[in-house]
């Protein structure tokens, strides 16, 4: 266990979604992050609950996040969170969507849905928008599948 997960507990696996609709449109979320400069861009997500799989908390989140559910999910990979721990992202692109109200927590209150077509959400990537790098890489990979016809 590396010092940061002494202090803070085991670090756990996460989840993160690219929920896209019929019209290829992404759910994208957005929120103020005055510790890193201001407003930035992220995919719905977060830690896994103790006895969820990583479906599962991608589901959760997704419903929580965006107020979505999805009937077709699909595994984009798993990866290190960081070299000193064990806990890994699991990155997953949601179809089939239905809308619903988000179930946001006190900390989320902020949180804005909107949707985009895949080609901006991935130029806000590559122009640095995402605070965190899984909601790119899941952009990249989902974006990949759509071009191969997965």
């Amino acid at each position: 266990m590396s010092d940061d997960e002494h202090r803070r507990g085991p670090a756990r696996d996460a989840a993160v979604v690219v929920a896209r609709d019929d019209q290829g449109l992404v759910a994208i979320l957005s929120a103020d992050f005055p510790h890193h400069g201001g407003e930035h861009l992220f995919l719905p997500g977060g830690r896994r609950e103790d006895g969820e799989s990583p479906e599962e908390c991608a589901r959760r989140e997704l419903q929580e996040e965006a107020g979505i559910t999805a009937r077709r999910w699909h595994s984009l990979g798993a990866y290190a969170i960081t070299l000193e721990s064990t806990a890994r992202v699991h990155l997953f692109e949601a179809r089939g969507l239905t809308l619903g109200p988000q179930q946001l927590t006190p900390t989320e209150q902020d949180f804005k849905l909107s949707w985009w077509p895949m080609a901006e959400a991935v130029a806000a990537a590559q122009e640095g928008r995402f605070l965190l790098p899984a909601g790119p890489l899941a952009l990249l990979l989902s974006d990949r599948r759509q071009e191969d016809g997965s």
